[in-house]
């Protein structure tokens, strides 16, 4: 059974920093892309960045040069280190896996990222 769970959401002035966290349970981590994205009221959910096994990384263009993605295969954790942070980043930001050529896709429930001016 595969389980995602976040952490590391929170409340923060504009201009700091968060990092999140997913830990992976099950056994299909390593083989997987990892990704997180991110859904503010109102709007539909976005992809924020995501990290092959390889460890090649994509960034949506409003987080570049801000978040860094990250993997560590023996812990199976994802990390999204964000910095710079801003109001227009808060939002409930998800963890997913994508395994077997995106066939199979597991989803956490979510933690909440809030940026005060």
């Amino acid at each position: 059974q595969v389980q995602l769970v976040e952490s590391g959401g929170g409340a923060v002035q504009s201009g700091g920093s968060l990092r999140l966290s997913c830990a992976v349970s099950g056994n299909i981590f390593s083989i997987s892309t990892m990704g997180w994205h991110r859904q503010a009221p109102g709007k539909q959910r976005e992809l924020v960045a995501t990290i092959t096994t390889g460890g090649v990384t994509n960034y949506a263009d409003f987080v570049k040069g801000r978040f860094t993605i990250s993997r560590d295969n023996v812990k199976k954790t994802v990390y999204l280190q964000m910095d710079s942070l801003a109001p227009e980043d808060t939002a409930v930001y998800y963890c997913k896996l994508s395994g077997y050529a995106g066939s199979i896709n597991y989803w956490g429930q979510g933690t909440q990222v809030t940026v005060s001016s």
